[in-house]
């Protein structure tokens, strides 16, 4: 079970922001978009490539690549909250699909990415999240989180050298991206050859 209720969580958000960064529990499009670039410089080159974004909110991170030029072969977004499914759809032109990564079965891709997507998960959760996503990258799965001492409150903080340790027990290449912006890091797992 989540720490709270992500859908009426981004519910909220949603109808007090609207479609804007804060919509999503971002500060501001410049930190989203630091976020954002840190994922991208692990990803290399995607233009052959399938990506799935977990978590894709209003379609932003595929609005980032087409803004940088970056755009994968196909795009897949994946999302909870129903308004932000619709809207990423219009936005993007892409296939969104509603659905709960934890619970649901999920398409395989050449990368999975997920940008804010597990920090109101549990780390029992963001575990289940990782390994899912994993499993159905066919190359590797870049996310990130935010760093810091595990507390009590609506958000989950993880420790670098925690997310290490899970992601070497599952046989992946674990690179972290660390310094972009505080309290937050970037982690990039693939397939090892």
């Amino acid at each position: 079970m989540a720490r709270i209720d992500q859908k009426a969580f981004y519910q909220n958000n949603y109808e007090t922001y609207g479609v804007s960064a804060e919509g999503v529990a971002w500060h501001s499009t410049q930190t989203q978009k630091r976020r954002f670039s840190a994922i991208t410089s692990c990803l290399g080159d995607i233009k052959s490539d399938t990506l799935v974004d977990a978590g894709c909110g209003f379609g932003d991170f595929y609005l980032y690549l087409k803004e940088k030029n970056r755009l994968p072969k196909a795009y897949i977004g994946l999302d909870l909250c129903t308004p932000m499914v619709n809207e990423a759809k219009i936005r993007t032109g892409c296939k969104i699909l509603k659905c709960d990564i934890l619970k649901q079965t999920i398409p395989t891709a050449d990368w999975y990415v997920a940008s804010g997507s597990m920090n109101l998960l549990t780390h029992i959760e963001t575990r289940i999240f990782i390994q899912r996503c994993f499993e159905k990258s066919r190359r590797g799965f870049v996310f990130n989180l935010l760093c810091g001492k595990e507390n009590a409150g609506e958000f989950s903080y993880w420790a670098p050298h925690d997310i290490l340790k899970i992601c070497k027990a599952m046989g992946a290449k674990v690179q972290i991206k660390e310094d972009y912006l505080e309290g937050d890091f970037t982690v990039a797992i693939s397939q090892k050859s």
